[in-house]
């Protein structure tokens, strides 16, 4: 890892010791593969978010389904606030558990572009809650939903107004008006009233029906409910990539390749195009926006980064279309020759403001790296993600045939901004620490045994691009990761989310979600 004006950046200060490294353990898992079971493409888990509170964890997959779970160590003992009022030590770490699903989104076609849009979730975001009800968006391709979950109670009636042993139309009252002899007039008129027909003179007897009840109605159960409340369609002529709350919690943007769209919660008929980065012609085309994150504390604020890998951060309140950038983060480096897959691994895949709005976590192919918005000569601090790539890049047709090299890897910073995390191939994550001097960089794997891929070896320096040749020319094996591992493309962990108050990881890989705690 490389450090750059840390101590300038809002970092803690190098001379303070850096924390010791995190030691990982393994928590739970949900929808473990056996051995040798095949996953269904629609199962495999294609976003993860917690809410603020940390409470509660979305997922959502291919299928077009979100899955809600809840946290369960606090549920069983009290809200967590109550809890730290009492001064209970919470020794436990976070336990979850499942607490409903539902289908978000469905395949659909849209006949006048000829295209089909699959119903797989590309984001889920948590919104505001609000008496008790859970709210939160998700998107696939082309069309944003909001959806409310809330505890409905299910009525039923426990008690019938007649007791069916004494009821009246099996009593005398039924029967001596059916035994009545009565005069028939013309035109089916009659000149004697029923017997129990309720004149004048009816009079009820002293203790009236003791075989009549009135209804009684209880609540027997309660079941969870997911209802849309609102869908915002027909806004982005291209793939949505990211979508993104606002601190006002009313607003919220959501992003394609081209252009970025400012919503209001309420409104899903109407939306304000704020950026556009569409040419005239589209020969002209030369970047693409990859990711945008609105500022966590100022709701004017927000950042997006390219495919040039470069980050930019704009002000709502300069102009109403924001084309142009108050702010530019980009890694300047010497003037090299660049091919097509350089530009490609550039590229960033997405991008995370600190909890404090100080810094910005981004993630391309090969690194990650920390920003300092007060700093935009270049990041603060470059983190190696998977070296043993390097000599690979040799022979980047490979990756791109196979796709590989458009693989979208997120990423993640811990609640207090002392370390981040991000995925990478054969199923491992890598969590580095954001303190000067810090050489904390473990590598986990997604399964029961995390550590069982640690590796020892200390995180190399960040080299730029300009060094990959010297790289390759080394003669390292391919095929083999850091711990003379074969790597694998096809297992990948491309979804992680941070617990924001805790050292708690939830990733996602193929269609099993795993959680560690430190």
């Amino acid at each position: 890892m490389n450090w750059n004006g840390a101590e300038d950046a809002g970092l803690p200060a190098a001379s303070l010791p850096p924390p010791p490294p995190l030691e990982w353990k393994f928590s739970q898992v949900f929808g473990e593969r056996t051995a040798g079971e095949e996953v269904q493409e629609v199962d495999i888990i294609s976003a993860i978010e917690f809410d603020k509170s940390g409470d509660h964890l979305a997922t959502g997959d291919r299928g077009g389904r979100v899955v809600l779970f809840e946290r369960a160590d606090v549920r069983d003992r009290g809200s967590r606030r109550d809890l730290e009022r009492q001064d209970y030590s919470i020794s436990r770490h976070p336990e979850f558990r499942y607490k409903t699903e539902f289908q978000s989104h469905e395949p659909e076609f849209d006949y006048l572009k000829s295209l089909e849009i699959e119903e797989k979730i590309n984001k889920i975001r948590w919104c505001q809650t609000a008496n008790g009800a859970l709210f939160l968006l998700s998107t696939n391709d082309k069309t944003i939903k909001l959806w409310k979950v809330h505890e409905k109670k299910v009525k039923r009636i426990s008690k019938m107004n007649m007791d069916d042993s004494q009821a009246i139309g099996n009593g005398s009252i039924a029967s001596s008006s059916a035994n009545s002899p009565r005069a028939y007039l013309p035109n089916g008129g009659c000149s004697e009233r029923p017997y129990n027909h309720l004149s004048s003179d009816f009079l009820f007897p002293p203790g009236g029906f003791p075989s009549l009840h009135l209804p009684v109605v209880m609540c027997q159960e309660t079941s969870l409910v997911a209802r849309c409340r609102r869908i915002y369609a027909h806004a982005h002529d291209y793939h949505i990539n990211s979508i993104s709350n606002n601190s006002d919690g009313e607003t919220f943007i959501s992003a394609d390749d081209l252009r970025i769209n400012l919503w209001n919660l309420e409104i899903s008929n109407q939306s304000f195009n704020i950026v556009d980065v569409k040419p005239a012609n589209m020969e002209d085309l030369t970047e693409v926006i990859t990711s945008a994150e609105f500022h966590p504390t100022h709701c004017n604020m927000l950042a997006y980064s390219s495919s040039k890998g470069s980050i930019r951060l704009i002000d709502l309140r300069q102009s109403a279309l924001c084309d142009n950038h108050f702010k530019l983060f980009e890694e300047h480096e010497a003037p090299v020759p660049k091919s097509f897959f350089t530009e490609i691994i550039a590229s960033i895949s997405d991008i995370k403001f600190a909890k404090d709005g100080r810094h910005i976590l981004s993630r391309d192919y090969m690194t990650l790296k920390l920003w300092d918005i007060n700093m935009d000569s270049g990041p603060v601090a470059t983190f190696q993600i998977h070296e043993y790539l390097r000599p690979k890049l040799l022979q980047l047709c490979d990756l791109y045939e196979n796709d590989s090299i458009f693989d979208k890897f997120e990423c993640c910073l811990s609640g207090d901004g002392l370390r981040v995390a991000t995925g990478s191939y054969n199923n491992l994550f890598r969590v580095f620490g954001c303190v000067p001097e810090s050489t904390e960089a473990t590598t986990l794997e997604a399964s029961k045994n995390p550590m069982r891929r640690h590796v020892q070896n200390p995180a190399r320096p960040a080299r730029s691009l300009g060094s990959l040749t010297r790289v390759v020319r080394r003669g390292e094996a391919t095929g083999v990761d850091a711990n003379g591992n074969s790597y694998d493309f096809t297992t990948k962990l491309l979804h992680l989310a941070w617990h924001p108050t805790e050292n708690s990881i939830a990733c996602a890989a193929a269609n099993s979600l795993y959680m560690y705690y430190a």
